[in-house]
This record gives C-alpha cells, sequence and structure tokens, in this order.
C-alpha cells in the first residue's frame, strides 16, 4: 500500500471519528525499517485511531506499544519473505468480501458507503486487500513457529496457581441444552405460490429492472439489505442445491428457481475468480398455515409428555423424532457456534431462546414454541435444560478447557517473545528518532 493510501486511511479514520476538524494534519514518513520492509507514520496512526474508535483503553504510550507491534509484524514478513510464505489470491478474496459485506452492512448499502468515502467500492476493495494479505501471512507464520507448543495438565494448574485472584476469568451463567424440533408443513398450493413469485420477479429481472433493488424489497434473506450478494464463498461453503446453480451460471444470468435448506431461491451470478463465486439472490418460503402449525405443535406436545412420563428419554426422543438434522444425531444437543462448545452464557442464546430458559430449571423442558432454526427457518421446538453452572471464578474442576486455553496462549507469547528477541538480532531495523527509546523492545534492539 502506498504512502497516499496509508494517508488516506488516516484521513478516513479522522472522519470515522467525527474530530476530522480537530485532527492536525500528518505529513507521511517512514518511522522505521525491518529488512526490506517501512513502517509509515500514517501506520501508527490509523491503529491509533481506530483503538480510540473502538472504545480501547488509550494509555499516553499507546503509540510505542503500536510502533513495537508493527516492528514484530515486519519481523513476521521478513521471515515469509525468507520462507516463500504466500497466500493465495481467493482466500484474500474471501476475507476481504467478508469484511466489506460487514461494513456494507454497517452502511446499509454499497453507495451509502462509497458516498460516504467518496470512492468507488473497487477503490475500498483495493484498500483493504494488501492489508488482509499481511494479516494472513503474517498469522501463517506466527503459528509454524508455535506449532509444536503443547500443555500438559501440569502446565495448566502451575498456570492457573501464578494468576492473580484479579486475573481469574469470571465466569457467567452457562448452560446446556437440547432440543426437539419439528417444522410446520407448507401446502401445495403455497409451495406454487412462492414459485409464481419467484418466477414473476425473475421475468421482471430479464425485462431490464435490477436484481439487486428486488432483492431489497422481496427477499426474506438476512442478505436483503446488501442487494441479495452474499461475496465471494467458494462452493463448499455453499449449500449444495445453491451452488450446483450457482456454478452453472455466466456472469450476470439469473438461474432458474432453486430449493435448497434455506428455502426457494432465484441467483445471479456477479462473478467467478477461480474457485470462488459472488452471488445475489432473492430467498422466499412458503407460508404454514394455521392448521399446520397446530400440528407441529401437537407433535411436540406430545413427545414432551411421554419423556416426562419417562417413557422416553430425550436423547433417544432427539434422535428419533427430532427434524433438525444438525442436531438429532446427537441426541438434540446444541453447539455453540462462537466457541463449538456445548455451553452457552444467556446472552449468547438466540432472544426468544432466552426468554424461554431464564426460568427454567435443572432438567424441566420446556412448552413448545415458535423458533427459527440456524438456516432462519420458521420451527418449533421444545428445549431441554441439561446443565446449569451458576456465576463464579473460573476453576480447574469446572473450566479446565477454558484455563488450558489461556495456558496455551500464555506459552505461545512466551516462545513468540523469545523468536521476536532473537530475530532482532539478525535482521536490519532502523527507527526514527521519535520512537527509538519506545519501551524494552527498543533498548534490546540491535540499531544497524
Amino acid at each position: 500500500m502506498n504512502m497516499k493510501t496509508r494517508f488516506a486511511y488516516i484521513l478516513l479514520g479522522a472522519l470515522l471519528s467525527m474530530n476530522m476538524l480537530a485532527q492536525p494534519l500528518i505529513i507521511d514518513k517512514v518511522v522505521g525499517v525491518v529488512g526490506d520492509f517501512d513502517i509509515l507514520q500514517s501506520d501508527i496512526e490509523q491503529e491509533y485511531l481506530q483503538m480510540k474508535m473502538s472504545g480501547q483503553y488509550v494509555s499516553s504510550n499507546v503509540r510505542c506499544d503500536i510502533y513495537n507491534s508493527f516492528i514484530e509484524r515486519k519481523l513476521l514478513m521478513t521471515q515469509a519473505k525468507i520462507d516463500s510464505v504466500v497466500v493465495g489470491p481467493d482466500m484474500v478474496e474471501m476475507q476481504m468480501e467478508s469484511r466489506l459485506n460487514y461494513f456494507i452492512g454497517q452502511f446499509g448499502s454499497e453507495e451509502e458507503m462509497e458516498d460516504y468515502f467518496s470512492k468507488s467500492i473497487f477503490d475500498i476493495k483495493d484498500d483493504l486487500r494488501e492489508a488482509i494479505e499481511e494479516q494472513m501471512i503474517t498469522d501463517q507464520v506466527r503459528n509454524t513457529i508455535v506449532e509444536d507448543v503443547s500443555t500438559t495438565p501440569s502446565d495448566v494448574k502451575n498456570f492457573y496457581r501464578s494468576l492473580h485472584a484479579d486475573s481469574i476469568p469470571y465466569i457467567n451463567t452457562e448452560v446446556e441444552l437440547a432440543q426437539i424440533v419439528a417444522y410446520p408443513q407448507y401446502s401445495e398450493e403455497a409451495v406454487f405460490e412462492i414459485k409464481e413469485r419467484l418466477l414473476e420477479l425473475r421475468k421482471r429481472v430479464q425485462e431490464g429492472e435490477d436484481f439487486g433493488t428486488l432483492a431489497i424489497l422481496y427477499s426474506e434473506a438476512p442478505e436483503a439489505a446488501r442487494r441479495g450478494e452474499i461475496g465471494f464463498m467458494m462452493r463448499s461453503q455453499l449449500d449444495k442445491a445453491y451452488a450446483d446453480a450457482a456454478w452453472s451460471l455466466k456472469e450476470g444470468q439469473v438461474s432458474k428457481i432453486v430449493e435448497s435448506s434455506f428455502g426457494f431461491h432465484i441467483i445471479q451470478l456477479i462473478e467467478r475468480r477461480g474457485d470462488m463465486a459472488n452471488t445475489r439472490h432473492i430467498l422466499m418460503n412458503p407460508k404454514a398455515d394455521a392448521n399446520a402449525k397446530q400440528k407441529a405443535i401437537y407433535k411436540l406436545d406430545s413427545l414432551k409428555t411421554v419423556i416426562e412420563a419417562d417413557s422416553l428419554s430425550f436423547d433417544w426422543a432427539a434422535k428419533r423424532y427430532s427434524e433438525d438434522i444438525q442436531t438429532s444425531i446427537n441426541g438434540g444437543l446444541l453447539v455453540n457456534p462462537q466457541t463449538q462448545a456445548s455451553t452457552f452464557q444467556l446472552d449468547q442464546l438466540p432472544t426468544k431462546d432466552y426468554y424461554i430458559i431464564r426460568n427454567m430449571e435443572l432438567k424441566d423442558l420446556s412448552e413448545p414454541f415458535e423458533s427459527t432454526d440456524h438456516n432462519h427457518k420458521l420451527c418449533y421446538k421444545i428445549l431441554y435444560l441439561k446443565a446449569r453452572s451458576e456465576p463464579h471464578r473460573a476453576n480447574l474442576k469446572q473450566d479446565y478447557m477454558l484455563l488450558q486455553d489461556m495456558a496455551l496462549m500464555n506459552k505461545n507469547m512466551e516462545v513468540l517473545k523469545e523468536w521476536y528477541e532473537q530475530k532482532k538480532q539478525s535482521t536490519y531495523i532502523r527507527r526514527d528518532p521519535v520512537y527509538r527509546n519506545c519501551g524494552n523492545a527498543a533498548q534490546q534492539t540491535t540499531q544497524k
């Protein structure tokens, strides 16, 4: 990224922090060299502004901390150059699109983001690509350095005992849940109606209307606000039916009606790059009538009665009768998508599930209630409260896995710190006088 682009980042960061007029203009310059890599003043200022905008505590010495972190990043990039570490452009593109979609979601639309920054979407993408590529490369090098690091039970115990009481994490109430799910059956008339609506929308696109505008107006997908665009995805990341249809299209072409696990779609291919494709879609689901909803509730109510009478275990009932494939195989056990563990803090639960579970006692079954599944489709479910832990400081008995992760992270940091110090001794490093006395790391660096 050239100096002009990095300077633009300073201005954008200042604008986002709503203090543009109060920020002194900074003439960009090289303030450090590590091997073949430069550190610019705009690098420091951009990160400083991001920290302020995110609400982090900003100490008087924070620019020194940021500067030293850039020294470490460039040391990793120097090693990556020696080891010929590269990342595939498809992976960079996927990460860039993911972040871009997040930003677009914050602004409300691509056009609003472009207007706000006075930049085209293509320029904004270019600004993101190089930073993401560097991050992915340094992550690879960092992972290689610590790949053989592990912890023993003795390491975990010693780490736990070394923690000051105030440093031991406070664990909020956690619950372990299982569910049985039933979907209301849609009538043939309801399915026919949805297909007719999608065919009409497809015809309107073919006659010249904008697909993205129609997605905003009619799609039921979470991406509707982004003109139906899901961003660059690999084929394996998509529902098979959706992917098969998308990969059969030419750029700009619209598919026939596709039925996936999410519902019914029409899909438009925006662009394909290697093994990745960017598509937009309009998603609709048939509406279940009152009778179908009542049948789903009755099924769950009957199962609840049998389970409470001890005629059937919840685990077996979930495996046999739950219609949610992802959880039925595990006896209905829910997995936290944020942690991949089987426990949830209460604020991590979907809103409807939270209001159901908050007043339940251990081993209770909920009444059947309306909810949505992981694909945002209407369903009904009953929940089983398998376990609940009260708020507490982490301990080895209840929270061993958490403490093991913390101990491993601590060990990784020690290994990386040692690597950085050794690497500094064999790498050309030049610091600007302004940053020469930044902390111990600066004092330990051999100036060449």
